[in-house]
């Protein structure tokens, strides 16, 4: 198993739909927030570059479902690096029901750096920062 980054969610109320079990479009938030949390301890950096110029353009995500949550169930959201190349980076998801270890989920995500100038989006290189935080999560780790 590769190595990951992760985080603890617990599930509540608003995250859930009327008949109790987790909204789907809540694991795709979850994976935003990953990410976000990741950026956050490990490369503040590229958060920093956000507020100038830089720009996650999310390409696309995805999500596959295989068991149901509840409100105030607690899980496991691991992202893992499954490729970087030029301006792109794609990661891995996987949702773990906290203490069971049983997989409810696992989604993709895959983001584009660019760079904002002069009211446009233009490619730019994945940040050194952003490349040496996500090494130590990749296939080759």
């Amino acid at each position: 198993m590769r190595p990951s980054w992760s985080y603890r969610h617990v599930v509540t109320l608003e995250e859930t739909n009327a008949v109790g079990n987790v909204y789907f479009a809540s694991y795709i938030s979850w994976q935003g927030r990953c990410r976000e949390l990741f950026l956050r301890e490990h490369a503040p950096g590229v958060l920093a570059a956000l507020g100038d110029g830089l720009a996650l353009v999310t390409t696309r995500c995805s999500c596959d479902y295989f068991a149901e949550l509840s409100a105030f169930d607690q899980v496991v959201v691991r992202m893992t690096l499954r490729e970087l190349r030029q301006n792109r980076v794609v990661m891995d998801f996987e949702y773990v029901r906290d203490g069971e270890g049983e997989v409810i989920a696992r989604g993709e995500q895959e983001i584009a750096c660019m760079e904002r100038a002069g009211g446009v989006l233009r490619p730019t290189a994945v940040p050194e920062e952003l490349r040496n935080a996500l090494a130590p999560y990749g296939a080759e780790a």
